[in-house]
């Protein structure tokens, strides 16, 4: 449903603050999630530096272990299992998750949904596709999706997915989470300042070394290399949702590999979409959202939406952006 495009390019330049109390910048890359997460952060010297990513690490990979659809043992997986069957009993926090996800796909008209996992695979993007798929199979396809079948019941705390197929996965949210509660251990550990960077969804807190803002470079879509405009990043999130590379072309008609669960069509006329916002959770879950969405009601539901901003990419790679994002349209 998604794949992260490295639309922004971040550059770190970190030195002292020229007062009395120096700090340094240490810097870890390692896959989790499936994904690269780079952690860098603003320490007093390295090797407090080097615990604090270790620390955020740990925390990454206890959300992978309690998100995680293809560990069995993960609460996830027991809720897909007892899919039409019965109420699964879970922790607080992932009900608490999946009812956020919830509201996501409430206020995105389900553009989001976490049960899109759920969706027979009858579109093929490695080469093998000659032809549309039937009206009938398409419909077949998302029979199970759709967040109104996850049923949750607060006061005994279960999740109950209504039929038998269903499954949910927090492909399309998880890693912003992830890296939204990586930050929060750091902060509450007293670390001054850092990214938390998953592929290209990334959080950020306090300024660079210098006391500098952290910098987003953002792209030229035309060439990934060449920046055309920086953003500064407070205490704020960015998530990237597109699709370059993974597509089929039928009747001289290009589809992207990323589906509208609730239709079952690829999304068609954006090539990305970034997300600005305080949270990375909120900014994952919108960029998402807003991609198969399409670019008017994309930018309808972010403009109406006072904490987040979005810049978009369309598939003739024009640059849209919501009004609070301010540089030139186009490079």
């Amino acid at each position: 449903m998604k794949n992260l495009v490295p639309l922004f390019i971040v550059f770190f330049i970190m030195v002292g603050f020229g007062q009395e109390r120096k700090y340094v910048t240490v810097k870890k890359t390692q896959k989790l999630m499936g994904s690269r997460f780079e952690v860098t952060v603003v320490a007093d010297n390295e090797e407090i530096g080097y615990i604090n990513i270790d620390q955020a690490i740990a925390e990454i990979i206890r959300i992978e272990k309690l998100i995680s659809s293809w560990d069995p043992d993960s609460e996830t997986s027991h809720i897909n299992r007892n899919a039409g069957i019965k109420p699964v009993q879970v922790s607080l926090e992932l009900f608490k998750l999946i009812e956020r996800a919830k509201l996501f796909s409430s206020i995105t008209d389900g553009a989001f949904d976490i049960s899109y996992s759920s969706m027979d695979r009858i579109w093929k993007f490695d080469g093998s596709m000659d032809r549309m798929p039937t009206p009938e199979a398409i419909k077949k396809s998302v029979s199970k999706v759709g967040y109104g079948k996850i049923i949750l019941n607060e006061a005994d705390r279960t999740v109950f997915l209504k039929e038998k197929g269903m499954k949910i996965s927090f492909g399309a949210i998880g890693k912003g989470y992830a890296a939204e509660k990586a930050k929060e251990l750091l902060v509450s550990k007293q670390v001054v300042a850092g990214i938390i960077n998953a592929s290209g969804d990334l959080t950020t807190w306090g300024t660079k070394a210098s006391g500098e803002k952290w910098l987003i470079g953002i792209a030229n879509p035309l060439s990934k290399d060449k920046i055309f405009s920086w953003l500064p990043v407070v205490e704020s999130s960015v998530a990237t949702s597109g699709n370059y590379e993974k597509y089929v072309i039928i009747n001289g008609k290009r589809y992207s590999h990323i589906i509208d669960p609730r239709t079952g069509y690829p999304s068609q006329g954006i090539n990305s979409v970034s997300i600005f916002a305080k949270g990375a959770e909120f900014c994952d879950a919108l960029a998402t959202a807003v991609y198969i969405m399409g670019k008017d009601a994309g930018l309808g539901l972010i403009n109406q939406l006072p904490e987040a901003e979005v810049i978009i990419v369309d598939s003739n790679n024009k640059i849209h952006k919501s009004s609070g994002i301010l540089f030139d349209n186009n490079p």
